[in-house]
């Protein structure tokens, strides 16, 4: 279990994020267009995980603002923007912020991301939700990089998580 904050006060997770240098767990997670959404389907791409609780956030919006602008710059790689907002969420929040870089997926089907992942919220307000976290993995699914962002509401260290793709 691991521990951040929610506007200072205590929040637990159901783990601890994949440790660097181990092969992330499989997942599977839903589009946009209802469609899976699986670790497989990037076979031969770097991927960069952007986890956070909902879209309907200041915070979780802003990251998926600049993933999307980073992705673009990227070769070889993708990013997949995760939270358990309901598809047509992400549908509509990507379509009216002209996301196009980043692919929006769901857990709203299974928690097994949140757990597997080691993200999920026990307690507090939140409880059932991700916690805010970045995970950088290789073409072969090894993980090149984790942040589990201390305080919910801060957006991540966006610059150590691209860099680990260099």
């Amino acid at each position: 279990m691991s521990k951040v904050t929610l506007k200072g006060s205590p929040v637990n997770t159901i783990g601890e994020l994949p440790a660097v240098g181990s092969k992330a767990p499989e997942f599977s997670l839903v589009g946009s267009n209802l469609a899976d959404v699986k670790n497989t389907d990037f076979t031969g791409k770097r991927l960069v995980l952007n986890i956070f609780p909902s879209l309907d956030t200041a915070t979780c919006a802003a990251s998926v603002r600049r993933f999307n602008v980073e992705a673009a710059k990227l070769k070889d790689a993708a990013v997949i923007c995760i939270s358990k907002d309901l598809p047509f969420a992400h549908g509509r929040f990507c379509a009216a912020e002209g996301i196009e870089n980043v692919v929006s997926a769901s857990e709203f089907r299974s928690n097994n991301f949140g757990k597997s992942f080691g993200v999920m919220i026990t307690d507090g307000p939140l409880q059932g939700l991700m916690a805010r976290a970045v995970v950088v993995l290789d073409k072969d699914g090894t993980v090149l990089y984790n942040q589990l962002v201390p305080e919910i509401t801060e957006e991540p260290d966006y610059q150590p998580a691209l860099d680990s793709l260099k």
